[in-house]
Formats: C-alpha cells, sequence, structure tokens
C-alpha cells in the first residue's frame, strides 16, 4: 500500500491538515479557523493554545477521512506562520497572548537596535517582522514575562513539544525569530542578549528534515492514528512555499500572493542585502533570498470590503474584475505605491505609508482597484531588479502560489509588469505540500536507518510533489506600455519618503 504523510500549516488565520501520498495527490484534508485579536493599534495577538486545539483539530477530521487508510500514514511534518512567538510557563502554558509576525508595536526597538551588524549576522534587515525587536519590546515593557518565561519559542516548537514531549525545534523555523547566527545555524548569544533572552529559554535546535521523534502515544491515539509516527522537523511557510512549488534549482522563483506578497530563491550560499531577507533552507545548508510586502491580498480584500459592494462583504466581485480588466494598463496614469502596512523590501521603513497619485475626474473605483493590483506588480518588480542585481542571477520563471494567484486579472498584470512568466501552481495548500516533501524524504525515501532527509531526497521528492495548472506568459506589447510607468512608480517613494514620520 502506499504510504500517506500529514502536513500541517499552522498559518495566521486557520491550522490546515492535509493527507498526501509522494505523488502530491491529497487523500484528505480540514481547517480549523484561528481568532485575531488587535488589544491596540499596530498591535496583532493570538491565543497560542489555539495553535494546538485547531491543529489537532484539523488532524483528527483529516485522520478519520481517511478512514481505514489511517494505517498507511507514515510521518507528519508542520510548516507555520513565521516570527509569531510565545512565552510559557514551566507546565507549557502561555504567559501572555503570542505576538504575531505583523505586530508593528516595536518602532523604537527597531529604531534602536537595529543595525548592520544585526542584519549580517541574522541575515535579517530591521523590520516589524523579526520576533527579536517584539522581544526587546517585552523586556522593556513587560519584563516580569520574560523573567518569569521558563520557554519562549515559535509556532513549530510550540507544536513539536505538544507532538513529541521534546523541546526541539527546527532552524528553518527558528530562524524567523532573527535570533540565528544564520551562517552557523547556532543560536547567537549576542542577539539572544539584545532580545532580553537567557540561552536557557529556547529550543534546542535540529536541521529541517530531521525525525525528532515519535508522536506521543496519547496524541496519536487521540488523533485516531492506530500507532504513533515519526514528527519530522519542519519549515517556515515561505520556505515551505518553495518546496512545495518545486523552487529548488537557479532560474525560478516562487511567489506567494496572499496577504501579503512573498517571493524567494534559493542560494547555496550565505549572501544579505538589503534587497532581501536571508533565511533558513532546505535541504540543510542551503539558504533563502526572500523580498515581502505585507500588503496584497490584503490591500484587494481592504478594497472590495470598505469600498466594494456592501452586499458582497468583501468577497471577489466579477463585475469589479471584469471592469478593472477592460481598462488599459496603467489605470489611465493612476499609480499606487502600496505602503499600506509599512516598506519593507528594499527600503525597511517602518514609518512609510501608502500613496496614490495621478488623479484626475475621468477615475472610477475600477480604475483605484486595478491600481491596487498594479501597484503590488510594479513591487514586484522592484523586488526581482533588486534581487537579480545583489546576486547577479536572473529569474526566468515564477511560481506563483496564494489567493492572488487565482485571479486571471492579477496574474497577467504580474507577468506582463515583471516581463516573467507566471506558473500557477495546482492546489491551495502549498506550504502544507512543502512539509509533506520533508516529511515523505525524511521517513519514506531515507536511506534505511537514516535519522533526517538527505539532499538528493528532498529534491526527488519536491520534483515529484508539484503539480501546476497553467502558465501566463507576458505579452510583448504590455510589457512594454509597463515599462515606463515602472520607472515612474519607483520613483515616487524616495520622492516623499520625507514626509512619512510626521504622519507616523
Amino acid at each position: 500500500m502506499t504510504p500517506l504523510v500529514l502536513a500541517v500549516d499552522c498559518s495566521t488565520t486557520a491550522a490546515k491538515a492535509v493527507a498526501l501520498d509522494g505523488a502530491g495527490t491529497v487523500a484528505a484534508s480540514a481547517s480549523h479557523p484561528l481568532d485575531l485579536a488587535r488589544p491596540a493599534p499596530g498591535w496583532h495577538e493570538q491565543d497560542a493554545g489555539q495553535w494546538w486545539t485547531a491543529t489537532v483539530g484539523a488532524l483528527r477530521e483529516t485522520v478519520a477521512a481517511l478512514g481505514p487508510d489511517a494505517a498507511r500514514v507514515a510521518a507528519l511534518a508542520v510548516t507555520h506562520q513565521r516570527e509569531s512567538f510565545v512565552c510559557l510557563d514551566g507546565a507549557g502554558r502561555p504567559l501572555r497572548p503570542a505576538i504575531l509576525w505583523l505586530d508593528s508595536r516595536a518602532s523604537a526597538e527597531i529604531a534602536e537596535l537595529g543595525s548592520p551588524e544585526v542584519a549580517a549576522e541574522s541575515g535579517k534587515p530591521p523590520d516589524v517582522t523579526p520576533a527579536l525587536y517584539k522581544l526587546a519590546w517585552l523586556a522593556r515593557h513587560e519584563p516580569a514575562v520574560l523573567k518569569a518565561a521558563d520557554r519562549v519559542t515559535e509556532v513549530h516548537g510550540f507544536l513539536a513539544e505538544r507532538l513529541t514531549g521534546l523541546r526541539v525545534t527546527s532552524t528553518g523555523s527558528a530562524d524567523s525569530l532573527g535570533l540565528l547566527d544564520l551562517a552557523k545555524g547556532t543560536w547567537s548569544p549576542r542577539l539572544v542578549a539584545l532580545a532580553g533572552l537567557r540561552a536557557a529559554q529556547l529550543d534546542r535546535l535540529v536541521p529541517p528534515g530531521a525525525v525528532i521523534g515519535p508522536l506521543l502515544p496519547a496524541v496519536a491515539a487521540s488523533l485516531g492514528l492506530p500507532a504513533p509516527v515519526p514528527v519530522v522537523a519542519g519549515i517556515g511557510d515561505g520556505q515551505a512555499a518553495g518546496l512545495g512549488a518545486d523552487v529548488l534549482h537557479p532560474g525560478a522563483g516562487y511567489l506567494n500572493l496572499g496577504t501579503s506578497m512573498v517571493m524567494g530563491v534559493p542560494s547555496p550560499s550565505y549572501l544579505t542585502s538589503a534587497a532581501f531577507r536571508t533565511l533558513a533552507g532546505a535541504p540543510s545548508g542551503t539558504f533563502v533570498l526572500e523580498t515581502v510586502l505585507n500588503a496584497a491580498a490584503y490591500l484587494a480584500d481592504w478594497f472590495r470590503r470598505e469600498f466594494g459592494d456592501p452586499a458582497l462583504h468583501g468577497a471577489v466581485d466579477p463585475a469589479l474584475e471584469e471592469a478593472a480588466a477592460a481598462l488599459a494598463p496603467g489605470a489611465d496614469g493612476l499609480l499606487t505605491v502600496p505602503y499600506w502596512n509599512c516598506a519593507q523590501t528594499p527600503y525597511w521603513d517602518t514609518a512609510a505609508r501608502g500613496v496614490t497619485i495621478g488623479w484626475h475626474g475621468g477615475h472610477t473605483r475600477a480604475h483605484l482597484y486595478r491600481s491596487l493590483l498594479e501597484g503590488v506588480a510594479f513591487e514586484l518588480r522592484l523586488h526581482l531588479d533588486g534581487l537579480e542585481a545583489a546576486t547577479g542571477r536572473r529569474i526566468g520563471e515564477l511560481r506563483a502560489m496564494g489567493g492572488g494567484s487565482r485571479s486571471p486579472l492579477w496574474t497577467r498584470i504580474v507577468a506582463d509588469v515583471s516581463g516573467r512568466p507566471v506558473r500557477r501552481t495546482a492546489g491551495v495548500e502549498i506550504s502544507a505540500r512543502g512539509a509533506a516533501v520533508l516529511a515523505w524524504a525524511a521517513t519514506v525515501a531515507a536511506p534505511e536507518g537514516a535519522a533526517a532527509a538527505t539532499s538528493d531526497a528532498i529534491v526527488a521528492t519536491a520534483t515529484a510533489m508539484a503539480s501546476f495548472d497553467g502558465t501566463v506568459t507576458p505579452d510583448p506589447d504590455r510589457v512594454a506600455r509597463y515599462e515606463p510607468l515602472a520607472s515612474v512608480h519607483h520613483r515616487i517613494y524616495p520622492a516623499l519618503r520625507s514626509l512619512f514620520p510626521a504622519l507616523s
């Protein structure tokens, strides 16, 4: 009987569980939602206990749907929202709500502690996302919490301990905290101290694709599995998306048009630059160079919710999509810089704000909507140009996923603005597929007696599991029309940068 592996993606809004075989065919799946709290402007928190209850709920439902085929499950791996973290007491209970990746409370700490030295060691330009700065905020504003914390961990470490009983996490997950000497793959004493932590509060590290240990028998029984199975060290959802799209070779990049826009490429060596953030990759010893904009589908959803048809409550509006698609490239001279949630690649400016410029009386809602979609694509073009200049390597194809990739209009705009073919991944849980790659490579495809996935097994499994459902090829005429507009777009933020601090 063909084995199956279970993959969990504990994201910002839901925990999803998927059962797949070695060809990437989904046998069963389920999703349980997560609540998001905003207790103050710019703050984003979550009950970490829900990470566990939602994960267990999704796994139980998936295993139940497998029926007798649950006996085929050979391993489990987790991917997750990155940078989010929780402080736990000695019994593993949260001392306060988890602080999430999109939380922006630590602007002062970013300005004070962010430095070229921190960026060079952690691989992360000073930014709102690394947990380092929010931990420093806690050390300053809630010192009793950090002092009392027996353990500080991210989503993967939290779930791995509850699944196996072991305080272990993956370097590809812990990396997002911003506390690793990333080139060495070890905790950095300097960065740990900068965050206000003690080394004893942090998990033991293993590489992505390592077998952490078996599921606790009680957990296996509660999930409906007939026996405990190995839990394999996973990786953050961005890097996992690259695995799920088989982006392991030069020349291709993954593009996630989800809530944020994330684009990344593999690198065999450790590089840092303001043009990208550097992450631990899989296979172990490789890296991922990634760009990010914290407003992609977020922006489109915001527009439809606030300015769209009220009856649709923010859902996709076919009439609006059709009207925007009928407009010429450039939305009649209306250009948007989409910094609704600060500027990240390549400016890393927490004070930046969104800008729409070029209004005249002939513009409509459809013009603004198209301008927002084009603004995200122009940012992608800026990211591509910077990444290619920094690495000297051309990205010839984008492999797209996320809700935005399902929009024919948006993928057409992205292809024409970037000048690259956009190949759409098939299915919706691509990050979970990446976790499944690690689970399969570490167990089913691993040499007998191996305790971790080999590089060859990861590469072969990623290729076997990936699937695609079409490619959008750039149209030469539209590429030519967007070229001068991209030049104008890229000059807007530098021209206005000095105004934003007063607004923020």
